[in-house]
C-alpha cells in the first residue's frame, strides 16, 4: 500500500487545510504518497473542481462516514487541533500534523497543539502559514519513517485510554457525597 496522508478539517471544513492542498497540485502530482482529503461539505464543490481534486493519487470526499477507517489507512493526518481530535489522535498513536484554527475561544487549538509540539508528540504548522508550508512539510514527513514512528508513540503516551470512566466515577463519587451531605 502507498503511504497515506489523511487530511481532515471536521465535518465542515477548514479553508486553510483546502486552500493548501489546492495550490500543492505540483508538489502533489507525482509525489510517492496518496492523499485522502476530506473537504467538508462547505468547500466540496470548490475543492472537488480544482487541479488537485483530478490527481490520480488524490481522494476528495466532502465527508468521511467512518474515521476508523480513514485514520487506519493513514500513515499521518493533518488536521485543526480541538481537543476530541486530538485525544484521537493521542490514543491511535498517530504521526500528526496540527494546523490550529485561530479562529476559536481563547486560541485553545494553538494551547492544545503546542501541548503535543513542545513534547514531539506531533508537528505544529500555523494557520497563517500553511498555504506555504503545510505540503512541503507533509512530504517530508511521509518519507521519514523514523519520524512517524517517534511522533506516534510520544503522542500515544500522552493519551489516556480510560479517561471517560475514571471522569466518570469521580462525578458518581462526588454526587454520592453530595447526597450524603
Amino acid at each position: 500500500a502507498r503511504p497515506t496522508i489523511l487530511v481532515t478539517g471536521g465535518s465542515l471544513g477548514a479553508r486553510t487545510l483546502n486552500e493548501a492542498l489546492m495550490a500543492a497540485t505540483d508538489q502533489l502530482e507525482g509525489a510517492q504518497g496518496q492523499v485522502l482529503w476530506q473537504c467538508g461539505k462547505l468547500y466540496q464543490h470548490e475543492c472537488q473542481a480544482s487541479p488537485t481534486a483530478v490527481l490520480p493519487n488524490v481522494k476528495v470526499q466532502p465527508f468521511l462516514d467512518r474515521m476508523d477507517l480513514a485514520y487506519a489507512a493513514a500513515d499521518i493526518v493533518i488536521c485543526r487541533a480541538g481537543a476530541l481530535t486530538i485525544a484521537e489522535l493521542c490514543l491511535l498513536g498517530k504521526a500528526a500534523i496540527l494546523v490550529p484554527s485561530p479562529n476559536v475561544a481563547e486560541d485553545h487549538q494553538t494551547k492544545n497543539a503546542r501541548a503535543l509540539a513542545d513534547r514531539q508528540a506531533a508537528l505544529l504548522v500555523t494557520d497563517a502559514a500553511a498555504r506555504n508550508t503545510l505540503i512541503t512539510t507533509a512530504l517530508r514527513l511521509l518519507a521519514d519513517a523514523d519520524q512517524q514512528k517517534a511522533l506516534g508513540e510520544a503522542a500515544r503516551n500522552m493519551a489516556h485510554p480510560g479517561a471517560t470512566e475514571a471522569i466518570a466515577r469521580e462525578v458518581i463519587r462526588l454526587a454520592n457525597q453530595k447526597l450524603k451531605a
